[in-house]
């Protein structure tokens, strides 16, 4: 295979991936607060739907970021949730996020994950994310005012992934990652395709 076909087979299992993510799906998570040393378990129902082109614009707007050549080729959700904690503490949220592409290095696919809205702090973000192929795991990282987020989902199948959550506090820039305030597991089974 050259590069230009094993880049090719790459980005299409990375669509495939979106493309399996869409649905309804129910995810059962535990959150450990390190520092606090509680556990947390909630419940979550959310929707995953395809990124409409005017709202791939308007992510790419909102975070002053150039639009590429083929907006609607770019891969990307429409997202919303409701999660109940076990405390009863409800959140709800929605948000579009849009995935760009810069390279392909080692069979990993790398690029910008952005967003309309950050799940922790009320505004558009900008991200990295790193895609496997062959394990089919989307690692994204945020950094955040005073954390650095490490979000993995693996699609083990069309209808389970398994996500994990690493919130790092957030070290002076140019110092390694080491601090960690929260430790996520989560199981999200699919429960309609839309």
């Amino acid at each position: 295979m050259t590069i230009a076909e094993t880049a090719a087979a790459e980005t299409a299992v990375f669509l495939q991936f979106f493309e399996a993510c869409v649905g309804a799906w129910q995810t059962e998570r535990t959150y450990h607060y390190l520092q606090h040393r509680e556990v947390e378990r909630s419940r979550t129902e959310f929707a995953v739907k395809p990124v409409s082109i005017d709202l791939k614009r308007k992510v790419l707007s909102d975070n002053a970021y150039d639009e590429p050549a083929d907006v609607d080729a770019l891969p990307g959700f429409e997202l919303g949730f409701h999660t109940v904690s076990e405390t009863g503490e409800e959140v709800s949220q929605e948000l579009r996020m849009l995935f760009v592409t810069h390279r392909c290095e080692g069979g990993l696919l790398y690029g910008d994950y952005l967003r309309d809205r950050a799940y922790t702090e009320a505004r558009p973000i900008i991200s990295d994310f790193r895609f496997d192929p062959t394990t089919r795991e989307l690692l994204m990282t945020t950094r955040y005012t005073k954390s650095v987020s490490v979000d993995s989902i693996t699609l083990v199948n069309p209808n389970l992934r398994i996500r994990k959550i690493l919130n790092y506090l957030r070290p002076p820039e140019g110092q390694p990652l080491k601090d960690v305030a929260l430790v996520g597991f989560g199981v999200e089974q699919k429960v309609q395709s839309l």
